[in-house]
């Protein structure tokens, strides 16, 4: 299999780097500064001259509050370049892996929403995440659309945007107290299992089309955070607050949990569960060398 990944640089892209390299997979990986996916042109001639069978799209605008204000930004990183890139994907014969949120959800489901429940996102990054949902599934012919939520992996430790389970243990380390939201839900999603059954995905050829592929088990945000503070060891005081108390510039939703029936109906193995998951995390970070600043 030859693919090309986009988005190399994050928590996401680089699992799926290292995923591919462990099943003898030619993956050309690249990151913003190789490659901008914003740049139309160079990537339908990259498509052209590399002939890839598979793409992965783990390339994305995340600030979810500050595309309140840079919506345009996130219009076109999120939804006019994945346009661009399902239409070179079609052009060439290759396969879209497209990856999307939790966050096209208005929250107000009682119970985890299916890949029918009708997208009504609440936030800017939202939108763009919708419409580049859109555009992957009508501008190419063979795609998957994985919405995944809460996405940790070791690369976050030494991203500008980070993770939960670093802001949590970032605070452990300082002995710091936190305050952390008991009434939303979501599924925290542990990169190097996304990353594996998003490979499985392909290789066992599961019908294309759009599937929830996020973590097994629906916690809150504070419950999230006394999980990987005892996975720690860490002894810090967290106080569970209420959303009221916390207000974000982008609205989110009380329950964005995704259900994943679909895609394991289909063949693709559960996800691990959440505490395995964080112990595999703490595991990673202290096999992985500290990177320079």
């Amino acid at each position: 299999m030859r693919a090309i990944l986009f988005g190399a640089g994050g928590q996401l892209g680089v699992d799926l780097a290292r995923e591919c390299a462990e099943r003898k997979i030619s993956v050309l990986a690249l990151d913003r500064s190789q490659l901008d996916i914003t740049n139309a042109a160079a990537v339908r001639q990259l498509l052209e001259s590399y002939r890839p069978e598979v793409v992965f799209n783990a390339a994305a605008y995340n600030k979810v509050d500050l595309a309140e204000q840079e919506f345009e930004t996130a219009l076109q990183i999120n939804a006019a370049a994945v346009r661009d890139l399902a239409e070179s994907c079609e052009s060439v014969g290759a396969t879209l892996l497209h990856y999307s949120t939790d966050l096209v959800f208005a929250g107000d489901k009682k119970t985890p929403y299916v890949e029918s429940d009708t997208p009504k996102p609440l936030s800017f990054y939202g939108v763009s995440k919708v419409l580049g949902d859109v555009y992957a599934s009508t501008s190419c012919s063979s795609y998957y659309v994985l919405r995944v939520s809460g996405v940790f992996g070791s690369a976050g430790r030494y991203s500008n945007h980070g993770n939960f389970p670093e802001f949590v243990l970032r605070r452990c380390a300082e002995g710091s107290p936190l305050q952390i939201v008991d009434d939303r839900f979501t599924n925290p999603t542990f990169g190097t299992a996304l990353a594996k059954r998003s490979l499985d995905v392909l290789e066992r050829q599961i019908p294309v089309g759009l599937y929830h592929l996020a973590g097994r088990e629906t916690v809150s945000w504070y419950d999230f955070a006394c999980r990987i503070a005892a996975a720690a060891d860490c002894r810090a005081e967290i106080t569970p607050i209420s959303r009221s108390q916390y207000e974000t510039p982008a609205p989110r939703p009380v329950n964005s949990a995704l259900s994943c029936a679909k895609i394991e109906a289909a063949g693709i193995d559960p996800m691990p569960h959440l505490d395995d998951c964080i112990q595999q995390y703490m595991a990673q970070r202290k096999r992985e060398r500290p990177r320079s600043p």
